[in-house]
């Protein structure tokens, strides 16, 4: 999926630094899952994850690529996706508000979506093989979609993609790891954080005033499918004006991700936080100074598309000038115990009080 600050270019540091700390049969929590690729990547791993989010949307993606196991499932829903594949299209509620209306989609794909997402709603299956065919529907919609990589507005004129006809496809489902079964949940993070235990905490807040509600509400509405009240030319659903995270404040995120630190039961942490975000290093370090032993490591990795792209007007005209093609992410591994982590890569440790 395209997804604003997918962690897809970070995935073997990521690994590698939770291999550092976690054994085998360790349990691994990651706290803001979002498009639940780093959740995924962690079971496919071996490691027992809890992914968590509080998007309905991004929950529904763990649950159907995290919690839910290949074995008991593909099979089952690999028939199911063939048969919803073959329904005559729907247009409806959705097909207007998101094809005509705005225009994320095209009018026949949107049809063809809304037809889908009904008749899952009738089938009335079992979570977990709901969270599958939902996964498999939200995704299908991503290939066909036009817009930058978020829908905060649609291209002025439909992408290439958006011409291509829907094409539904089983996600990547994984085994069960011997560890045990994965756990896909939707909380708020501080509360969640002080309810469980876990070998590594995998920390990726959102940490700048781009709230992932209102850049992926189509998601959440396709998923909910609750007709909501919309507004503006996106016709983002209402909710988007009211539900805003701690974390997208630059006066809230600190005292917010210090409460989350606290809260944590776990010896190792990891910590993914942008350059340019709310936080910054300093204040970071300090934040995670009491915890033990800590490394920092600098990756510099291109944008998400919507950036490179420029800026644009309601209109869909650019206005702007693209921002700059790479950004730097760093991730924050601190943990009770000194961790075997390869400086030659880029891990640089860092002299805490008491270290």
């Amino acid at each position: 999926m395209k997804y604003l600050g997918s962690k897809r270019g970070l995935l073997p540091q990521i690994l590698r630094a939770v291999g550092a700390a976690a054994g085998e049969g360790a349990v691994v929590a990651d706290l803001f899952s979002g498009s639940a690729r780093v959740a995924h990547a962690l079971k496919a791993a071996g490691w027992r994850v809890i992914a968590n989010d509080e998007l309905c949307f991004a929950e529904t993606l763990a649950r159907g690529l995290v919690q839910a196991d290949a074995g008991r499932w593909a099979t089952r829903a690999t028939k199911l996706l063939s048969d919803l594949s073959h329904l005559p299209p729907a247009a409806g509620w959705f097909t207007a508000t998101y094809a005509v209306e705005a225009r994320f989609l095209h009018p026949a794909n949107a049809a063809r979506i809304e037809a889908i997402r009904e008749a899952i709603r009738r089938l009335e299956p079992e979570p977990e093989l709901e969270a599958i065919l939902l996964t498999a529907l939200v995704q299908a919609a991503d290939r066909v979609d036009s817009s930058a990589g978020h829908q905060m507005a649609f291209l002025r004129d439909l992408a290439p993609r958006a011409m291509k006809a829907l094409e539904l496809r089983l996600p990547e489902l994984l085994p069960r790891p011997d560890s045990g079964p994965c756990l896909a949940v939707s909380e708020d993070a501080v509360a969640l954080a002080a309810a469980i235990e876990c070998d590594v905490a995998y920390l990726d807040p959102p940490y700048d005033q781009h709230a992932y509600l209102s850049n992926y509400h189509l998601w959440e509405t396709l998923v909910r499918w609750d007709r909501p009240e919309v507004y503006g030319r996106a016709r983002k659903c209402v909710d988007c004006r009211t539900r805003r995270s701690a974390f997208n404040s630059r006066t809230a995120i600190a005292p917010a991700f210090a409460r989350l630190v606290a809260a944590l039961r776990a010896p190792t942490l990891v910590v993914s936080f942008g350059a340019e975000g709310f936080l910054a290093r300093a204040e970071l370090e300090r934040m995670l100074a009491g915890r033990g032993y800590l490394h920092v490591l600098e990756v510099v990795h291109r944008r998400y598309a919507g950036t490179r792209l420029g800026i644009h007007n309601g209109r869909g005209e650019k206005v702007g000038t693209p921002g700059p093609a790479g950004t730097l992410e760093r991730l924050y591994v601190t943990s009770d115990r000194r961790l075997d982590l390869p400086r030659n890569q880029g891990y640089g440790a860092v002299l805490l009080p008491g270290s």
